[in-house]
């Protein structure tokens, strides 16, 4: 097997464009893909910022269509949309503006639908079981607890009439 031909920082400037077009990336995934392709860090501080400034990477707009497709598509609570764009070194301002999109009240509805679909997963248990199996869930989906336990008393309730 030959050896891969080592890209060039133009070569790696038009692949990160044509990335970054597809879909939205955070500067921390795009710079890991340069590192990948070998480039040096001063070349891949050139096409970060060539590729910031003809706007191929947003933070804000990045943090945005992840805070909505995670809560959207997949069921994530805010504590883990927060931790997953801190892991890709968003600023805590675009994470708060991005956080902005989702509606409380329709955040809550979004919680108690999960935590009424689990609950149906928890028959024949006791109630304090059934209270420490949601709560675990809810927080493995990234549900603040406050909310959680606001909102349990209601499902558990409910249950009771099954």
């Amino acid at each position: 097997m030959t050896p891969k031909k080592p890209l060039t920082p133009e070569n790696a400037l038009a692949r990160a464009a044509a990335l970054c077009s597809r879909s939205e990336h955070a500067e921390y995934d795009i710079r890991r893909k340069l590192n990948e392709w070998g480039i040096t860090f001063a070349s891949a501080n050139d096409i970060i910022y060539r590729l910031i400034s003809e706007k191929y990477i947003d933070e804000q707009r990045y943090a945005t269509a992840f805070v909505r497709d995670k809560y959207r598509f997949d069921g994530w609570g805010r504590m883990k949309i927060v931790f997953a764009l801190k892991s890709k070194h968003i600023s805590d301002d675009a994470i708060e503006n991005a956080l902005t999109e989702i509606d409380d009240e329709e955040y809550a509805q979004a919680l108690e639908k999960a935590l009424r679909s689990k609950l149906r997963s928890l028959s024949g248990k006791s109630d304090l079981q059934k209270k420490a199996s949601l709560a675990r869930f809810a927080a493995s989906r990234g549900y603040e607890a406050s909310l959680t336990y606001r909102i349990m008393p209601q499902i558990i309730e409910c249950d009771e009439d099954f």
